[in-house]
């Protein structure tokens, strides 16, 4: 609306921050994800519980973050206690499959314009099915498979986020995208990576300034280099502070 260049556009954010929205996005473009299904009417539980393969599942709140919000039922009669008490609070939720192999286990892979710069595997602790960092979980440096670099793109692609956090479960029946964090943290991919992914967001900015301007189309960018110390470091936590005001425009009204 002010003809502002930013990393992420505002109508980008509010599509994956809307988790159900997010999912029609995500399905019509292909993506490979849980079973999920979303219901107001409590008379229909048992065959929606059937409906995403059954006990145990996943019931979400639509607008949960950081793994808050996200309970594991293990059994129906559990699942239709917790769904009818979200309903009688007047929430919104998602009931989705739960995937037995990841075994508490998740894969986030950060994207910057069309490429995956840093990815690495999350591990809830010990009797947690939760494997947000948030949470406790710890990360580690992992490779991708090709057809985790793929759906990690294409989704990223569907929601038109130029930044983002693509949470995926290493899955039998390949990777399935749980969620497109369009505001992904920088300290937990950092760590795990050694990478300055923030380098690589300030990198992008400058490029769309560019191309606003008349400049290179798509300059090509080098691989994000290790995480800087001492000074080069204190200067980069400065930038960072930058890139975060320019990830999180207001979203324009409709």
């Amino acid at each position: 609306m002010m003809k502002v260049r930013t990393a992420v556009e505002s109508q980008a954010i509010v599509r994956s921050r809307d988790k159900l929205r997010s999912m029609q996005i995500l399905s019509r473009a292909g993506v490979g994800m849980p079973k999920t299904a979303f219901t107001n009417d409590t008379d229909e539980l048992p065959a929606l519980i059937e409906h995403v393969g059954g006990a145990p599942v996943i019931i979400k709140l639509l607008e949960g973050t950081q793994g808050l919000g996200v309970v594991l039922a293990e059994s129906a009669k559990a699942a239709q206690s917790v769904i009818e008490a979200f309903h009688n609070l007047k929430a919104r939720i998602l009931v989705q499959e739960f995937i037995g192999e990841a075994k508490g286990a998740d894969v986030r892979a950060f994207v910057v314009d069309g490429e995956v710069v840093g990815a690495m595997r999350r591990q809830g602790k010990e009797g947690e099915f939760r494997s947000n960092l948030h949470r406790g979980g710890t990360g580690t440096l992992v490779k991708l498979s090709r057809a985790e670099k793929a759906a990690a793109l294409l989704a990223t692609k569907a929601l038109g986020l130029g930044v983002a956090g693509v949470d995926m479960l290493q899955s039998k029946r390949g990777p399935l995208v749980l969620e497109v964090n369009s505001s992904p943290g920088l300290e937990g991919i950092e760590k795990a990576t050694g990478l300055d992914i923030a380098g690589r967001i300030i990198d992008y900015t400058a490029a769309l300034t560019l191309r606003k301007r008349g400049g290179k189309s798509k300059p090509k960018h080098k691989k994000a280099a290790p995480r800087p110390t001492g000074r080069a470091s204190k200067h980069r936590r400065r930038a960072r502070a930058r890139v975060g005001r320019i990830l999180e425009p207001r979203p324009a009204f409709r």
